[in-house]
């Protein structure tokens, strides 16, 4: 019987998981990774949450741990956060959390723990792809709740050892159903936050502790000044409501210039462009792009993949869309696929 250390958040997803591989015929071990200090409501790792994966293991007659990454947590995820908000760039704490915890701490105790694999909740797929001769990670079959975009930083070296219980399951509903007619009291729970360190989703309020904001001007991108901001953290690309500002047609945050304190704005149009460059890259087909690439891309969770040239410059990357993309944001991920199968990524510069 193959061992496997399951990532448990107390959710329908991860509960369901267990029962899937339990199913399966693995030995299941499940796991809960506490990562910050406090209580926060909705959290995928409150006292709350991990109580309710415990119970769903005890239910199950599989063993439940809880690990304390809280400091591995705060160096890898939580700085990294207040960090790129200070350079005036948006982060993606999940893609952090993926790399270096949930697929890169989780992975080296499951080896401690003799375990082959290693298994969360995600919505994604593992498969050996013959193009490629090697295991690859592919869209799920649940197109919206795929969740490849935040994966693509992951270890490739540890792709043939995950494995997704979820990923044939077509819809949330389906995920549900599954833990209802299993008896879990969890089957209609609702979905975690989406950033679990953060009070109430109010990450302003978080970072008002960490970085201290000064007020600037509100321009054109021909340096009219139109008013003043009150911090740049206050405010994301392609934001239109809340500058404060009046003009003679809608306005949009099309950048944030850090070195000028500025919130450069304009209009709808300006915030569509055709090309962007990446660094901090993660390839998981192969070692390095040696060369021009075409393929799909998207630049944020909820878009829409979008035909694209990549082409390797040195350490970067430069993605070139055949139609204009909107709001392409500074430290938020571009994500490259050949057709299902998750190429890598990088940082939007």
């Amino acid at each position: 019987m193959k061992r496997v250390l399951l990532g448990m958040s107390g959710g329908v997803d991860s509960s369901v998981a267990a029962i899937l591989l339990k199913e399966q015929g693995y030995e299941v071990i499940g796991i809960t990774m506490k990562l910050y200090e406090g209580e926060i409501e909705g959290s995928c790792c409150n006292t709350n949450s991990t109580l309710d994966a415990k119970k769903v293991c005890d239910y199950l007659k599989i063993p439940h741990y809880t690990l304390n990454f809280k400091k591995e947590f705060e160096n890898r995820v939580i700085k990294n956060f207040i960090c790129e908000y200070k350079n005036a760039r948006t982060p993606n704490p999940c893609v952090e959390c993926n790399k270096y915890l949930k697929f890169g701490l989780m992975y080296k105790r499951a080896l401690e723990l003799e375990c082959e694999y290693i298994a969360t909740g995600h919505y994604s797929k593992v498969e050996y792809s013959e193009k490629y001769k090697q295991y690859v990670l592919k869209k799920s079959d649940e197109e919206k709740k795929d969740q490849t975009y935040f994966l693509y930083s992951i270890p490739r070296e540890v792709i043939p050892h995950i494995l997704f219980p979820l990923q044939n399951l077509k819809t949330k509903q389906e995920t549900r159903k599954i833990a209802e007619d299993n008896g879990l009291n969890i089957a209609h729970k609702k979905d975690s936050q989406e950033i679990c360190f953060i009070p109430n989703d109010d990450y302003k309020l978080f970072l008002k502790d960490y970085i201290k904001e000064k007020e600037g001007n509100i321009v054109l991108q021909n340096g009219e000044i139109l008013g003043k901001h009150k911090g740049l953290t206050n405010y994301t690309i392609g934001q239109r409501k809340g500058l404060g500002i009046a003009y003679k047609e809608p306005l949009y945050v099309i950048k944030l210039n850090k070195e000028k304190n500025e919130v450069v704005v304009g209009t709808e149009e300006n915030l569509y462009n055709k090309e962007l460059y990446a660094d901090e890259l993660n390839w998981l087909v192969f070692d390095k792009l040696e060369k021009e690439i075409e393929c799909y891309a998207k630049i944020r969770y909820r878009a829409k993949v979008a035909k694209a040239k990549v082409i390797p410059i040195g350490d970067k990357v430069k993605v070139e869309f055949i139609e204009p993309q909107r709001a392409a944001t500074s430290g938020q991920s571009v994500v490259f696929y050949d057709g299902d199968i998750l190429l890598g990524g990088g940082k939007i510069i």
